[in-house]
């Protein structure tokens, strides 16, 4: 009874294996050559400690090696190598840090001419993973290093023949046995696949001294870090505002105040342009799976420069940043509208307008000479003997040491929910279930930290001055594609984690939507939620010289056109309680310690500067 209920799965797992789903229309059929991964053994190592899984396919032709980048498929960790021979060998990283599961049909489409994947939609939605909440039982099992020896039985095409060899019928039937044993036990792990992530713990992120950490605190919150000390970072990402600002472009350098009150200056203080981009929230961002940052990805782990980041300041970003969030802190000392200036303000706009890197060394300095400051670098940094040594370096390692610390957040609802089962509100279950269901929100919004860390285009109405460029000064925002120079981007921005959303409105790159419920029905249906927008929904602290261009881009019809007609989504039908149910959820993701950080807000810091 047992065997035959075994055999039904594994025939079923297989016929729902070979599916086969036609490609885009556009591409004739005789120019692709499809394969199955699934032909073949393919659970070889399922259970080692990496959790990777070895695909063959039954493909005899000579198939060229595929990089990762032509994988069509947003989800998918891959690499697929061809051998010696001319099977394919297919290897999908399941460990725990993979962004799956992967949706859509089986199959990948090979171009014969140009030999590029064109499709790689669903490859697979078996496996232990990161999207993964399975029973407890489940989860400690995959754990057991010495399972990974019995996975071995499952190599069948080995060891079927070498057993047919030695004329040893009863373990043939053992490694069937055990062959269709492990295909119903996927089966049943992945039943609970798109059901969440894993939860967060202290180990996923980076390590942090909290000597340094307290160092980075007193800078982030000290005006001495920019031009005309006047501003901070914690300013525009300031505790009382969950680490943002609560408007939808913010006031930089030459404001006064915090938040929805701060004030665009005075006379010749005054600022003479909004912040063109939402400050982004700095919850989790030292978790280990960040490589990307900023709303267009201009910052990202690289080695194109020989520093360790591919970044504005190129191959003049000095080496020796611990993470890419030391790196990210030093970028906006030297954005002119943000905390550097205008050059013949000060001598940090100055050095910037000459170089980026200039400037580095003259903030350096300011924070060297100040006693506490020195004091205290020499008693964190191992690498420091002296306060003559200090560099920018060690200012954006200590700054990041302390982002990295202060703004871990996994207490949520939702994370008792993954971590003992404790359910959640009924509305916000719905809701849970709608995100990573029928809605397709967990499509963009997976893993971890609910973010596939990738770019979209949603179609956001478009306000403010623009992320202009020397070459494009035009009042609009391309977003990736000012980074790429590759037309495929354009008005794709950088998806964000949702940890905490509810506490980090206005949402949007440019906070055009005030709220979780609009921000969610532009996902929805990109194209009716830009036709009922208004520019009174966007938070613009008052700025009367400013008022007549801050919506110029929407006279321009073609411009307009272009923004509308690029997005990256399809329309999703919801009724309004789904959309209330939705908005329950993202309530769920918000921690219950979010206003008790490990270090807060310093009274008083080494500068002697006003603290906002």
């Amino acid at each position: 009874m047992i065997s035959t209920r075994i055999d039904e799965l594994a025939a079923r797992f297989r016929r729902r294996s070979t599916k086969r789903v036609h490609p885009d229309p556009v591409i004739v059929d005789q120019d692709l050559r499809p394969f199955d991964l699934f032909g073949g053994h393919f659970l070889d190592d399922f259970f080692q400690a990496d959790r990777s899984i070895w695909i063959s396919t039954d493909c005899r032709e000579d198939i060229p090696k595929i990089g990762p980048d032509q994988i069509g498929s947003r989800h998918a960790e891959a690499q697929f190598i061809v051998p010696a021979h001319t099977r394919l060998r297919a290897w999908m990283s399941f460990h725990r840090r993979s962004q799956i599961p992967l949706e859509g049909p089986n199959g990948v489409g090979l171009d014969a001419e140009t030999k590029r994947v064109h499709h790689a939609y669903k490859l697979f939605r078996i496996g232990i993973s990161r999207t993964c909440r399975r029973p407890k039982c489940l989860a400690r099992l995959d754990k057991l290093p010495c399972l990974h020896q019995i996975t071995r039985l499952f190599n069948v095409r080995k060891h079927w023949r070498r057993r047919k060899e030695q004329g040893d019928q009863s373990r043939i039937e053992l490694a069937k046995l055990s062959h269709a044993v492990c295909i119903s036990l996927v089966i049943t792990i992945s039943s609970f696949a798109a059901e969440g992530s894993e939860q967060l713990g202290s180990g996923d992120f980076h390590a942090v001294d909290p000597a340094k950490a307290k160092i980075g605190q007193l800078l982030f919150y000290d005006k001495i870090l920019s031009g005309n000390r006047n501003i901070a970072c914690g300013t525009c990402h300031h505790h009382e505002h969950a680490g943002g600002d609560g408007v939808s472009l913010g006031i930089g350098e030459g404001g006064q105040g915090i938040g929805p009150a701060r004030k665009a200056g005075l006379g010749s203080d005054r600022i003479l342009k909004r912040i063109p981009r939402n400050s982004p929230a700095l919850w989790n961002l030292g978790h280990k799976s960040v490589t990307v940052m900023f709303h267009d990805g201009r910052l990202s782990q690289s080695e194109r420069y020989g520093n360790g980041f591919d970044s504005p300041a190129e191959e003049w970003l000095p080496s020796g940043l611990d993470t890419i969030l030391a790196a990210q802190a030093l970028f906006p000392l030297v954005a002119p509208f943000e905390m550097a200036g205008n050059p013949r303000e000060n001598e940090v706009a100055g050095a910037v307008n000459d170089r980026i890197d200039a400037a580095w060394p003259i903030l350096a300095k300011r924070v060297r000479t100040i006693p506490k400051y020195g004091q205290m670098f020499v008693d964190a940094f191992a690498t420091i003997e002296k306060p003559e040594d200090v560099t920018i370096v060690d200012i954006g390692n200590a700054l990041g040491a302390f982002m990295a610390s202060e703004w871990q957040s996994y207490d949520s609802p939702y994370d008792a929910w993954l971590a003992d089962g404790i359910p959640l509100p009924k509305d916000a279950e719905r809701g849970r279930k709608l995100f990573f269901g029928s809605a397709r929100c967990a499509d963009c919004h997976g893993g971890p930290l609910l973010t596939d860390h990738d770019f979209h285009a949603l179609g956001l109405p478009a306000f403010g001055p623009g992320r202009t460029r020397r070459f494009d000064p035009y009042a609009r925002d391309v977003g990736r594609m000012a980074e790429t120079d590759r037309l495929d981007d354009a008005y794709r921005f950088r998806t964000p984690s949702l940890r905490n959303v509810a506490l980090t409105a206005p949402y949007g790159h440019n906070g055009a939507w005030p709220t979780l419920e609009g921000m969610i029905r532009q996902h929805l249906d990109p194209a009716v939620a830009r036709a009922s927008w208004t520019p009174a929904m966007a938070r613009l602290p008052a700025v009367p010289w400013l008022a007549s261009v801050d919506f110029v881009i929407q006279e321009d019809r073609r411009e307009m056109a272009r923004q509308a007609a690029k997005t990256d989504i399809e329309p999703v039908a919801l009724d309004d309680r789904e959309i209330g149910d939705i908005v329950a959820f993202l309530n769920a993701l918000t921690g219950e310690t979010v206003y008790q950080r490990p270090f807060g807000r310093p009274e008083h810091v080494p500068s002697g500067l006003p603290v906002d």
